[in-house]
């Protein structure tokens, strides 16, 4: 049982808010609609019974009270009194109107009946008699006590009326007509007025319904469209927020890579220093040592090529000093437009080795950060350098431009390409942590006939 009711609860709050209301303001209104008709109809066919029972009691009492004698000193009726009744209930309009007509002692005989069985009978008298005879025109539609048979029988409808007959002088009820007036044109009349009253209390109660349902399915679907925009929102919001989480673990990574690759760098520079600059210096240093310059026995001959190896080997450490220096130290492209930052890198690179590269961009491009423009002409720098070394500088190529609104970069040569999962070295692998960490993509496309190297990043153009 617990169970029925929560599946109908669950069932229940599945629905929209306007078939809720539906369901049950239809059922309350219906419940409403029910008790009021009946109220209502209750009170019209009491009104109208009393009305029509009055004015037929003012009728019969006009016509038959004349006939009557002074009931208080009259225990009996005279024969002539009960034969006027007869010729007055038996003939004419009045007697076809009354089916049914009996005159009530106070003690419960019956003085006169239309039956004339029933007549000089004793009753108890029932609740009816007793209101009548306490001075209440009391009346009945259509209902029978179990001594009103023939009348049950008739077939027709009837409206069971009592009337309280008093003394003229003193307006004291001395006896009670009872009678049944026959009553189709007051059914009709009632049903018609039943009728007219249920439609208006249905007409009211469903003007009631359809003006709330309404407002309420204005309502709801008001509240349906915020909800689905709310979900949208935290929808967004979720994959916004799963996007950062995403991006802020690719940034921490990327942060201790391109640490772990600082240091790398810098075990790089001082091997190349300590290599070349270093050994070539040591290596003068000796050279000072020679005993041409400390005997006097060699002549200024041996003297002159001595020094002349020394220049030499000094000139060949500076250049590699100037050379190292070259790759680590940046031009002014911080206020550089990123065309001439991506013009800066490819001359650069035609003049140190010797070799042609062909540019190709668009007339405008954005103008990206700081960062952006340093990961561009690095990227442009080692890209253009592996194409040199590895790929013989045959046809080095760099394209830029923007496509699904980021900016690219692409460096390519026709070289014999290299297997990227195990030839990215110490540059390839900087580079993508550089790129990667200010939110960009890094791609490496190789085979057979060529090396394409590509940057995709997502620019705002600076003002």
């Amino acid at each position: 049982m617990i169970r029925i009711f929560q599946n109908l609860a669950r069932r229940w709050s599945e629905l929209s808010l306007a078939l809720q209301f539906v369901v049950a303001g239809g059922f309350g209104l219906l419940v409403v609609m029910v008790v009021v008709g009946t109220w209502v109809t209750t009170q019209i066919r009491d009104g109208v019974t009393r009305n029509s029972a009055a004015t037929t009691a003012l009728y019969v009492d006009s016509v038959i009270a004349p006939l009557l004698p002074d009931l208080r000193k009259s225990e009996e009726l005279s024969a002539s009194v009960k034969q006027a009744l007869d010729e007055t209930l038996g003939q004419g309009a009045l007697g076809k109107r009354l089916a049914s007509f009996r005159l009530w002692r106070r003690d419960g005989t019956i003085l006169y009946a239309k039956d004339s069985a029933l007549t000089g009978r004793r009753f108890d008298l029932n609740d009816n008699l007793r209101s009548a005879f306490q001075g209440s025109v009391v009346a009945q539609f259509d209902t029978f006590d179990e001594n009103e048979d023939k009348e049950r029988a008739a077939g027709v409808p009837l409206l069971e009326i009592y009337n309280p007959v008093r003394e003229p002088w003193s307006g004291e009820v001395v006896a009670v007509t009872e009678f049944y007036e026959v009553a189709s044109d007051f059914k009709a009349t009632l049903a018609s007025a039943l009728l007219s009253s249920w439609l208006v209390v249905a007409g009211t109660t469903l003007t009631a319904f359809l003006l709330l349902s309404g407002i309420v399915l204005r309502g709801s679907r008001i509240i349906d469209d915020q909800r689905g925009a709310l979900r949208r929102q935290v929808s967004e919001l979720q994959g916004l927020v799963t996007q950062n989480s995403a991006l802020r673990h690719r940034v921490q990574r990327a942060s201790r890579r391109a640490t772990a690759l600082n240091e790398r760098y810098l075990r790089r520079i001082g091997a190349d220093l300590h290599d070349g600059p270093a050994q070539l210096v040591a290596l003068a240093a000796l050279r000072m040592d020679s005993p041409v310059f400390t005997g006097d026995g060699h002549g200024s001959e041996g003297r002159s090529t001595e020094i002349a190896m020394i220049r030499k080997t000094l000139e060949d450490a500076m250049r590699e000093i100037r050379g190292i220096c070259t790759g680590l130290v940046l031009p002014q492209i911080e206020t550089a437009a990123a065309a001439d930052v991506l013009r800066l890198a490819v001359e650069e690179h035609e003049r140190r080795t010797g070799t042609s590269v062909t540019l190709t961009m668009p007339r405008h491009l954005p103008e990206p950060g700081a960062s952006e423009k340093i990961s561009i002409y690095r990227f442009v720098q080692e890209g253009l350098n592996n194409a040199y070394r590895h790929g013989r500088g045959k046809d080095q190529a760099v394209r830029a431009g923007m496509k699904n609104g980021r900016l690219f970069v692409e460096v390519s040569d026709g070289g014999p390409g290299f297997d990227p999962a195990r030839a990215e070295g110490l540059g390839l692998a900087g580079l993508r942590e550089r790129v990667e960490s200010i939110g960009g993509q890094f791609e490496t496309l190789t085979g057979p006939k060529g090396t394409k190297l590509v940057i995709r990043l997502s620019v705002e153009e600076q003002a």
